[in-house]
């Protein structure tokens, strides 16, 4: 972790939409109001891609349908800083349930 004391951890890869983190970003922020500092580690870069349905072959690719940020295992999601233990695992709590992929709460080790 860069930025907090706590963190969101991914178990498991996947694609994230830009629509979740959003929801994310928004259900930690509800519950933080004030206090603490949320940091979001990840971004949608992927543009994924399809055609329309009953279209015929060799039209071309297709429109972007929504943006996705690849996850591989190990990635830290979300940091949160300023905030106590207990408030931060049941800020992440309510982040996990939005997650389409398996995540884990990590904390700063001290040297």
């Amino acid at each position: 972790m860069v930025f907090g004391e706590y963190g969101l951890q991914a178990v498991q890869g996947g694609w994230i939409p830009a629509a979740t983190i959003e929801a994310g970003r928004i259900a930690a922020q509800q519950y933080l109001r004030a206090g603490g500092r949320l940091y979001i580690r990840i971004f949608p870069h992927k543009p994924i891609t399809s055609i329309p349905l009953e279209t015929r072959m060799g039209k071309g690719k297709g429109e972007p349908e929504y943006w996705a940020a690849v996850v591989k295992p190990g990635t830290i999601l979300f940091e949160l800083g300023g905030v106590s233990e207990d408030a931060a695992r049941l800020c992440f709590a309510r982040l996990a349930h939005k997650m389409p992929v398996k995540v884990r709460f990590v904390r700063r080790q001290m040297m």
